[in-house]
């Protein structure tokens, strides 16, 4: 958000994993799922880890804008995710895995020699899906990606920020603030001060960040009404909500 406020015509920040690193250290600020997938990939080979780039759709809508890890360990591939924020890596082989895990549950599915990931997102009421398209992804087609999203992205209009808890998943979009727990979704909405205290308190992140985010004019953006359509619905369901009848 700031970026596209502050500094247009500049390639988007963060697609170096030690630029980023930097940023997230020093100020408690992630990015979207190009910047953070590319990060934990670089990470995960530093460490010695069999990983490489994945690329998909969210909400399998046929486009591609979502970035991912895929991790190879004693001939099992694992998905380790930075935006889906599954607490645990998700098992991608050849049946359905399926975690009821409270607040953090998932499921995986294979589909047409990749996968389908449903993970829970809230405040969305059902698990979101996100096709597994490409294997193996370069850098350079996840800069490119990025580099779309100045076109097309959820995140460029309005705050969004997800971390999870031991017993919590936080997130805050546009003003509205949700709490997920094993009790259920609660939400409310805040005014300007209450944003810009929950990234710092709640979040973690930096006064010299959240000040920066102000001045770009992105809380101004952020707290503005909404538009009230809700997003639309997935067509199909996840494995475990199928109902197979045989005639």
């Amino acid at each position: 958000m700031i970026a596209l406020r502050t500094t247009p015509g500049v390639p988007l920040p963060q697609m170096d994993a030690n630029d980023f690193f930097e940023r997230w250290l020093t100020h408690g600020a992630g990015g979207t799922c190009w910047t953070t997938s590319n990060a934990l990939g670089e990470l995960l080979l530093a460490l010695g880890f069999n990983a490489h780039r994945v690329a998909g759709s969210m909400r399998d809508t046929g486009y591609l804008g979502h970035g991912s890890v895929k991790v190879r360990i004693d001939d099992r591939d694992w998905l380790v995710d930075s935006s889906m924020l599954t607490d645990f890596p998700l098992p991608l082989t050849n049946g359905i895995f399926v975690a009821d895990e409270g607040i953090f549950g998932a499921e995986v599915e294979p589909v047409d020699g990749m996968h389908m990931i449903w993970s829970d997102i809230p405040p969305h009421p059902t698990l979101t899906p996100c096709r597994l398209m490409i294997d193996d992804a370069s850098r350079e087609l996840y800069a490119d990606r990025y580099e779309a999203s100045r076109q097309r992205s959820p995140f460029n209009e309005r705050l969004y920020v997800r971390t999870n808890r031991p017993d919590a998943r936080l997130l805050l979009i546009g003003r509205t603030r949700f709490e997920k727990t094993a009790a259920g979704l609660e939400s409310c909405d805040l005014g300007a001060a209450e944003v810009c205290a929950s990234l710092r308190d709640e979040f973690g992140m930096s006064n010299d960040h959240v000040s920066h985010w102000v001045g770009s004019g992105a809380l101004d953006d952020s707290i503005a009404p909404a538009d009230p359509a809700p997003p639309a619905l997935p067509l199909t369901q996840p494995p475990s909500r199928r109902t197979h009848v045989n005639f």
